[in-house]
Order: structure tokens, then C-alpha cells, then sequence
């Protein structure tokens, strides 16, 4: 916890909170499901938060934003990003629905009202967002064509609209 600090001296008393508590809850899930690696545990903030929050360090969604994390798996790097933007909207897809069961549990648990987790292939999403970000679901020129047509064309950020793939 103390690296999500280091980097984010400014969060709120309630982001600290949730950053808290995520590991516990993703431990207590990784005993049903294998969530993310079990070696990674001891390493979990700097290997799958601190590594999420990275597009932080670039931008700063502005409200309503509506961004979309493809192949999220256990939640990243949509839920970290969920706790950094509470005033952003979130939609959290996954082809494997036992992951997206984690990921809703998760974000009951920590009260995240910004983010809808669903059991769907990116091709199938409905709807445009101003962000697709995503993390080690592919290769680029794959991960392009499953996304491209999920951008929106209007700009509600200083960053254009685009592809933010960790």
C-alpha cells in the first residue's frame, strides 16, 4: 500500500480505504478462483495495482468519462482505475464468467457504484466509449481490430480519444 502512497501522495481517505481492502478481498477470492498468480500476491500492489494506476500518471479522465477495460480478468486494470476516478464510468468485460463474478463481488464490497462488469467478448459490446484500455490481453494489431469501432469521435478529454493498452 505504502508504493500506492509514494505515487499518489493526494488520495482520498476513502481511496485509501478501498486500496486497503483490495488485497484482502482478492486473496479471499484467489482461495475459490484463480484470480491472478499466487506468487503475485506478495507483490500485489506493485504488480497489479501500482502496474494499473500507471495511465494515471498520464491522464486524468475527465467526469463522465466512460472508459472501457477489455479482458480485465479479475478487475485490472479497470478496478484500481475505478478507486483513482470515482466520477468516471467504468465498463469491465471479460469472456470468462468467473472472473466477472470476482469483479462484481469486488467492487459490492468496496461500494464502487462506477463500474459495470459484464460476461461478454469485446466484439459484442454495445455502445462507444472515449477510452479502451486494457493489459496483456494480445497482440496490438489484434487488440486494435477488436476495439476500434468502440471509440468515440467526440473528444471529452485532453488526450484524444483512444487506446490506452498496458
Amino acid at each position: 500500500m505504502k508504493e500506492i502512497l509514494h505515487y499518489f501522495p493526494n488520495l482520498s481517505q476513502e481511496q485509501v480505504q478501498q486500496f486497503e481492502r483490495l488485497k484482502d478481498l482478492y486473496e479471499e477470492w484467489n482461495q475459490q478462483i484463480n484470480v491472478i498468480s499466487r506468487k503475485d500476491t506478495e507483490n500485489f500492489y506493485e504488480r497489479h495495482v501500482l502496474h494499473s494506476l500507471g495511465i494515471a500518471k498520464i491522464i486524468r479522465f475527465q467526469k463522465a468519462s466512460e472508459i472501457l477495460d477489455v479482458g480485465t480478468g479479475g478487475g485490472f486494470p479497470g478496478i484500481p482505475m475505478a478507486i483513482m476516478f470515482p466520477d468516471v464510468q467504468f465498463t469491465l468485460v471479460d469472456s470468462i464468467g468467473k472472473k466477472i463474478k470476482v469483479v462484481n463481488e469486488v467492487c459490492a464490497a468496496l461500494g464502487l457504484k462506477n463500474v459495470t462488469g459484464l460476461h461478454l467478448r469485446a466484439e459484442d459490446v454495445k455502445g462507444n466509449f472515449d477510452f479502451v484500455i486494457s493489459r496483456a490481453v494480445t497482440q496490438m494489431p489484434i487488440f486494435i481490430n477488436y476495439v476500434r469501432n468502440k471509440i468515440k469521435k467526440e473528444r471529452n478529454n485532453k488526450l484524444k480519444n483512444g487506446i490506452l493498452y498496458l
